[in-house]
């Protein structure tokens, strides 16, 4: 007797929405997944990098500094929705900020790398934030205590303690030296 198993229906990022709170996930290819809770030290420092850009940006109302895992569509059909720690999207790229999963790339989206993560993982997440029309990406890893900046999918720069991390493109002028970041 041979047995067939139904694979779940692919969901769309609009109908990951309907759900409403159903706890850390991303939509990827259709597919809800689970994650994680964060960690203090990984908490503490998206919102210190969110509050150090938000007050760049309070200061010249450049565009939005976005948060707590906001979604951002990655591909459609199937969609993958990607829960990003920190993102800027400009006024240029988004002239209103509006309810749901962004559909407009950010010009830069910030990763903070956990203990669980692994790096075949960050890898897919930087591809497919760059394949949608991000600039930079910079991946924050505390343990190590540095920041790898990325300007194209194979083409970075590591910054460590001692070094400053510049903002590029609509966020020149932002700098952050990493001692102050990983401060503690």
């Amino acid at each position: 007797m041979n047995v067939v198993l139904e694979r779940p229906a692919l969901l769309t990022g609009e109908e990951l929405l309907e759900l409403g709170d159903i706890g850390p996930t991303e939509l990827i290819e259709g597919e809800v997944v689970s994650m994680s809770p964060t960690q203090n030290l990984h908490g503490w420092i998206v919102m210190e990098l969110a509050r150090r850009v938000g007050n760049f940006n309070a200061e010249r109302r450049l565009g939005w500094v976005l948060g707590a895992e906001s979604g951002m569509f990655t591909r459609r059909s199937p969609d993958t929705v990607r829960g990003m720690d920190i993102a800027f999207i400009s006024r240029q790229r988004l002239a209103v900020l509006t309810p749901g999963f962004l559909e407009t790339a950010p010009e830069l989206v910030v990763e903070i790398v956990s203990p669980s993560d692994r790096w075949e993982g960050i890898r897919q997440k930087i591809a497919e934030y760059f394949t949608a029309g991000v600039e930079r990406v910079w991946i924050v890893e505390p343990g190590p205590r540095k920041v790898l900046v990325f300007r194209a999918i194979t083409e970075f720069s590591e910054l460590g303690e001692g070094d400053t991390l510049r903002g590029e493109g609509v966020l020149s002028g932002f700098d952050l030296p990493l001692d102050e970041l990983f401060a503690e």
